[in-house]
């Protein structure tokens, strides 16, 4: 099997790469293993150096990295930037925290002294997505390594550069040998990975569909798993929102990563007073973005990461469409090369069309309405995912009183929902388990470990 790298805007080949041949993955598995006998017993502030070189060298080459993600799965050079920024960000939050956050914690028993302390659990297998092939890797590595674990990632077959970018990265920033390693193999592969005695748990960002396989066999080996899977993340505009405010902040959320993003709004649910309103403002900013060559610093929408995707999102559209919904912008194919798809408003969106129960990754966004609050949070609930919401309203108290009732990992209140390592992020339902950032997602693979002694 060969990974190949092809170019979204033009469908040209890139570059293609072997898969790790089995010797290869044996010396792989191999050198984490020993590699984290003497990293776990490193202290923090030596990991964290090696962290914030990291972080340093991201900036150093953050206009390389942003051109190898426009090339290769058709981010916009300025969205790419900003992701690398943000890992660099990570880095360093991780790098100055993670002592703190995993420190022993004594607790008061009959006994003369106990605690509970947080122990690395060893090589852990990311298997990860290409929407955002920096940071979803970085969100992962960074706390997994300062914990004391080894990160063994095998990413998505069409970012095989990327993956590899990320790999001698980390050799660069002076991290051990068997640290950090990339291995280039495909889905298949990856059951007799899991299986593999040495690597200790699994985590996963992607469909819901790989999440199950992946939960399945490691299931089988009793080995701890975190799984962020997908979003079709609700948009609520009550009538006291300003509606202004919400339709800009709706087509930014929308169209993030040129709409390939899990936490990106997906049901935009507005209550009837103020939706005429809303839609008129929601498809101006709609039809502003600019979609072009995403090497081009004013591009707002590049292609999507794949033809075969962008064919997919097109078949639910039109599937929408034969259920009664109507297109008030886009929705149709543009001629010429590119797996280009034009920001597209559906309205008249209900339950049981696919824009409403799948999750759309592109930028399609399904407009439906409610007659009210009570109404507009059942629909927003009537999901079989529970990633990320957004609830607009000029009333704070009544913003936290609906996120409550709301059922996902996170509720932004007049914001669109975004990642940020001082926050956990994950879902519930079927957008996955476990937490990732912050504390949480930093004591996600350790042992948490009584100590008890007379």
């Amino acid at each position: 099997m060969r990974l190949t790298s092809i170019n979204p805007r033009t469908g040209e080949v890139l570059e293609t790469f072997g898969e790790t041949e089995p010797s290869e993955l044996e010396r792989i598995l191999a050198a984490a293993e020993e590699a984290f006998r003497d990293w776990r017993e490193r202290p923090y502030a030596a990991r964290a150096e090696l962290m914030r070189e990291v972080a340093r060298l991201l900036r150093a080459k953050k206009g390389d990295y942003a051109r190898a993600m426009a090339l290769e799965m058709g981010k916009p050079v300025a969205q790419g930037e900003a992701e690398i920024e943000k890992c660099a960000s990570g880095c360093e939050y991780y790098a100055d925290n993670a002592e703190t956050l995993l420190r022993t914690e004594p607790r008061a028993t009959d006994a003369s002294r106990s605690y509970v302390r947080f122990d690395p659990l060893g090589p852990v297998l990311a298997v990860m997505p290409w929407n955002f092939p920096f940071w979803q890797v970085i969100r992962f590595a960074a706390p997994a390594l300062m914990a004391g674990n080894v990160a063994i990632v095998k990413h998505a077959s069409n970012v095989p550069r990327c993956a590899l970018e990320l790999e001698q990265l980390f050799r660069a920033a002076g991290f051990p040998e068997g640290l950090f390693s990339t291995v280039l193999i495909g889905a298949a592969t990856v059951p007799a990975l899991i299986a593999d005695p040495r690597i200790r748990a699994v985590t996963l960002t992607g469909s819901d569909r790989a999440g199950r396989e992946v939960a399945e066999r490691a299931g089988r080996e009793l080995k701890k798993t975190v799984l962020e899977l997908g979003g079709s993340d609700p948009f609520i505009v009550l009538e006291d929102a300003d509606v202004a405010a919400a339709a800009k902040t709706a087509a930014a959320a929308r169209l993030v990563n040129s709409g390939q993003s899990c936490i990106a709004a997906k049901r935009f649910i507005v209550v009837e007073p103020v939706a005429e309103a809303f839609l008129e403002r929601f498809i101006a900013e709609m039809a502003e973005r600019k979609m072009g060559d995403p090497l081009a610093r004013d591009t707002q929408v590049g292609p999507q990461a794949r033809h075969d995707l962008r064919d997919g999102l097109h078949r639910q559209v039109e599937g929408t469409v034969r259920r009664g919904a109507r297109v008030l912008l886009g929705g149709r194919v543009p001629d010429g090369p590119g797996a280009f798809y034009p920001p597209t408003v559906l309205a008249g969106v209900e339950p049981g069309m696919p824009a409403f129960d799948e999750e759309t990754f592109g930028p399609v966004a399904a407009v439906i309405r409610a007659p009210d609050e009570t109404r507009a949070v059942a629909l927003a609930n009537a999901s079989p995912f529970g990633l990320g919401a957004s609830v607009w309203t000029a009333d704070h108290a009544r913003g936290e009183r609906l996120a409550r009732l709301i059922e996902a990992g996170s509720v932004f209140v007049n914001d669109l929902v975004r990642s940020d390592p001082r926050l956990p992020f994950g879902g519930v339902k079927r957008s996955g388990y476990g937490r990732e950032l912050s504390e949480f997602g930093l004591r996600e693979f350790v042992n948490i470990k009584t100590v008890w002694i007379r």
